[in-house]
């Protein structure tokens, strides 16, 4: 995923070349300070580090990168994963030569930690007096931990390089493994960037990151996702409902099924969610597809995220009952992605939505369903929270959203997997029911926020000319519950035209 082009930073910051970074930052590093970026090996401490040099060199700045751990050749081979020009970034290399193996290199009489770790801070020193950098990378503090022969020493020197930097004009990127907080230099740095990853029991590995602190200056606190992908780091900050707030007229989003909308009160209201819940099968994608295609039949583009199904089989059912959402798919007005909840993580999606309303115009967006939903996240007990956010997000911005979610079970008793009826503004509720020897189908509207709506249940069916409500099911009791109880007659039923 590509991310937009970062914006221009305030006064005394410096971009790190990510925009989703420089947000979480409030516009990037304060500049001319020493910078920590902490994480386990394979978090993307140098591929970050990498693209806070490429941007600077990008703006015309000085930069150096002084690697202790990391050859030349193995940094070229990650910019070329990411097919990165690094040309135009100096590298020192510092890492041990062959020579200093053979025995008469060997020191006898000094720990080695008493000349090495002097040698090379006076070696760093010498490069930045000659090459005079803006952006500097030292990579990494674990390698001058190793050759330092004591903590307290190696503290000193460290506080001595950052007011070594601070009379030079210069923004540090120093990098360190995350281990023994007695040996780290959080308390000397500006600020702490901590990178984590986490191997689930299925899927691909998840990571985030997280702003320890930054002296002086506000930032967004909490987790954020991120992703590494050919070109780099991808950071997806999380989102914050409040600073979308919009004020705009709201409409009613008609289906183009006149029984249907009835139902609804005459329409599902911009800037409201609808929860559409019930058993497997019981046509809740298809209700989505009908208001997604008469979205796009005024002139209005939707978006509908698939969790639990793919492509061919949602465009070949629309077909089938006579919807036609494969054209307004292929003229781009309806977008149809299908993810992949093994690999999606929810500040991903959380951008993905965010880059459909605020970028391509989207004014309906669909998920189905909130079961796949559940199942790419990785905290379950954040899952409501989240959800929370990104629904009054929006809200906000006067989007109609619609939400599935499937019941276990068919008939009877029918349980969620995660109750979050409360948070949508209408619910939809559909169900079987067993009469007159076949199982049917209903439909009812239990709540919607937004204005009245017709309380009674309905029959609903599907054929080859798309939806059909029928009249209120008034000779039957207990239909929610699958079995009902016959009070009248059977010609309340609509007739069986399923193809």
């Amino acid at each position: 995923m590509s991310e937009a082009p970062a914006m221009s930073s305030p006064p005394g910051r410096v971009q790190t070349g990510i925009s989703g970074l420089d947000d979480v930052l409030r516009g990037g590093f304060p500049a001319n300070r020493l910078h920590l970026v902490q994480g386990t090996p394979g978090t993307g401490k140098t591929t970050l580090a990498l693209q806070f040099l490429l941007e600077g060199a990008r703006q015309g700045e000085r930069v150096l990168y002084v690697t202790l751990a990391e050859t030349k050749a193995e940094l070229q081979e990650i910019a070329d994963s990411h097919g990165w020009d690094i040309g135009t970034v100096p590298i020192y290399e510092l890492t041990p030569a062959a020579e200093s193996f053979r025995p008469e290199q060997q020191y006898t009489v000094f720990h080695p930690g008493e000349v090495e770790f002097t040698e090379t801070i006076w070696a760093v020193l010498e490069e930045v007096e000659r090459t005079q950098p803006q952006r500097l990378v030292l990579d990494s503090m674990a390698e001058l931990k190793l050759i330092a022969n004591d903590m307290g020493r190696y503290r000193r020197q460290v506080l001595g390089l950052k007011q070594f930097f601070a009379g030079r004009g210069c923004t540090v990127l120093v990098l360190d493994n995350l281990g023994d907080p007695e040996t780290s230099v959080e308390s000397i740095a500006h600020s702490v960037i901590r990178l984590q990853q986490v191997t689930p029991e299925h899927g691909g590995v998840r990571r985030r990151l997280h702003v320890v602190k930054v002296r002086g200056v506000s930032y967004r606190s909490g987790y954020h996702d991120f992703l590494i992908q050919s070109g780099g780091v991808h950071v997806f900050p999380h989102l914050v409902a409040a600073e979308h707030r919009e004020r705009r007229e709201r409409a009613v989003a008609r289906s183009g099924v006149e029984e249907l909308d009835l139902l609804l009160g005459g329409g599902l209201t911009e800037g409201t969610s609808t929860l559409l819940i019930g058993p497997a099968g019981a046509g809740k994608s298809v209700i989505v597809t009908q208001y997604a295609v008469a979205a796009a039949e005024r002139g209005e583009r939707s978006a509908i995220y698939i969790f639990d199904e793919g492509i061919r089989t949602f465009l070949d059912r629309a077909e089938s009952l006579g919807i036609p959402a494969r054209q307004h798919v292929e003229s781009g007005m309806i977008e149809l992605r299908q993810l992949d909840t093994a690999e999606v993580t929810p500040g991903e999606f959380d951008a993905l939505v965010r880059g459909a309303v605020d970028e391509q115009g989207v004014r309906f967006i669909a998920i189905d369903s909130l079961n796949g939903y559940l199942n790419a996240m990785s905290e379950e007990q954040l899952v409501v929270l989240k959800l929370h956010e990104l629904l009054a997000y929006l809200n906000d911005k006067s989007i109609v959203t619609t939400l599935t979610m499937a019941q276990q079970g068919l008939i009877g008793d029918m349980r969620s997997p995660l109750d979050v009826s409360y948070l949508a503004d209408t619910v939809i509720l559909m169900r079987y029911f067993e009469a007159a020897g076949q199982f049917r189908q209903a439909i009812s509207v239990i709540k919607r926020r937004t204005g009245p709506h017709e309380r009674s249940i309905r029959e609903f069916k599907l054929d080859s000319e798309g939806i059909h409500v029928g009249p209120p099911l008034t000779d039957f009791h207990g239909i929610m519950q699958g079995a009902p109880t016959f009070v009248g007659s059977t010609q309340s039923l609509m007739a069986d035209t399923l193809s």
